[in-house]
């Protein structure tokens, strides 16, 4: 008798612990699956993140690239609020940077080059006279590799290894970046990195964040906590100047309709042709991470809380998509059709000594964590 009672409860304790670990499977989860094949042969795969709501993130492995970003709004109906593409294909001809992650320089380096202890490092050009988000063959178009999925958890680890050299970067520089996406619909994202000889690092995600799924996003209301942006010259270089948001177009300290003042006469929205600029937050650099931007599109109700360790924030509008790229479902992506929030240090830094250094060591770790948090209103 009491051998059959016991067999009873161990029968119902391992029913209890792998119901439990189904609940834990069906809350967070990583699911792979085959993305394509690249022209030499290797495979690029897709991962979808999933959470305990219902919010999913799809990731490639090729460009460390978050492809979509699928939200409820105030009604509960789920969209996809990140532009993309719907094939490997695309992401291996983009040129817009959708999703990627950018390396090892994100944003721009003027006249393609820096220095480093008196020795002048040459890059690719590829913006103009200038080298933008780490050149020709950037990040965006390498295949990371992947651990193992995890056996719990929303959780994602790509690695990439830039050897030295490459694109003019000084350095082999060992790059991790993880994907976690929370249970309180925040997808997380850490980045770290060590070289073997001084050199400079500055890596961010370039997703193009639609709230409303399509359309203009120039209703959107946009809150940024920064006093400051750098104002840029006709190459879209910073001059230097940490420059005041008061009295301009760039004062997004309180909600701002991003299109209310995006076409004024002035100088720095006509160089731009529209907002790509670098503002500086209050926050500066944190060792935890610090509201820095929060979007909210009034249709909708959705809204998204961006939340940064990194000294800057370059708000892009989508300015020069004009409909001649098409993405998900054949969707062609219009002139402000999307915002970008790039968290970063700031722009052609390395030929800036006032501005926060993105210099690495042998023997430091590079690490920053930039958290996008989904809600609805």
């Amino acid at each position: 008798m009491k051998i059959g009672i016991c067999v009873i409860l161990l029968i119902g304790f391992v029913a209890a612990v792998n119901g439990r670990a189904a609940t834990d499977q069906k809350s967070a989860r990583v699911k792979s699956s085959v993305f394509g094949k690249l022209a030499d042969g290797r495979e690029a795969h897709l991962y979808a993140l999933t959470n305990k709501s219902g919010l999913e993130v799809d990731i490639t492995d090729f460009g460390a690239a978050v492809v979509s970003i699928k939200v409820p709004d105030r009604h509960g109906k789920n969209a996809d609020v990140a532009l993309g593409y719907g094939t490997l294909d695309g992401y291996v001809n983009d040129k817009p940077n959708f999703g990627a992650t950018i390396g090892r320089y994100g944003n721009r380096i003027a006249n393609a080059r820096f220095s480093l202890d008196g020795k002048e490092f040459t890059l690719a050009k590829n913006s103009g006279e200038n080298s933008l988000h780490g050149g020709i063959h950037g990040f965006n178009k390498a295949l990371w590799s992947a651990d193992p999925a995890p056996t719990h958890g929303a959780s994602l680890t790509l690695h990439y290894l830039s050897k030295d050299g490459e694109e003019g970067f000084p350095g082999n520089l060992s790059v991790q970046v993880n994907f976690t996406l929370t249970d309180a619909n925040e997808l997380r994202i850490d980045y770290t990195a060590t070289t073997d000889k001084k050199t400079v690092v500055n890596l961010t995600n370039h997703s193009y964040f639609n709230l409303a799924e399509s359309g203009p996003i120039l209703d959107h209301q946009l809150t940024i906590r920064a006093a400051r942006f750098n104002p840029v010259n006709a190459a879209m270089i910073p001059t230097g100047e940490l420059r005041s948001v008061e009295g301009t177009p760039f004062d997004f300290r309180q909600p701002k309709a991003i299109g209310a003042r995006i076409d004024q006469n002035d100088e720095q929205l006509r160089l731009g042709n529209g907002y790509d600029h670098n503002f500086v937050l209050d926050s500066g650099t944190k060792a935890t991470p610090a509201l820095a931007a929060t979007a909210y599109d009034p249709a909708s109700g959705r809204v998204l809380e961006v939340l940064t360790t990194e000294p800057g924030l370059q708000l892009y509008t989508a300015n020069f998509l004009d409909g001649s790229i098409h993405g998900k479902a054949g969707q062609a992506y219009q002139r402000r059709s999307a915002f970008c929030l790039e968290t970063q240090h700031f722009p052609d830094s390395p030929n800036h000594p006032d501005f926060p250094s993105t210099t690495l060591i042998p023997g430091a770790k590079y690490h920053t964590i930039t958290i996008y948090k989904f809600s609805v209103r």
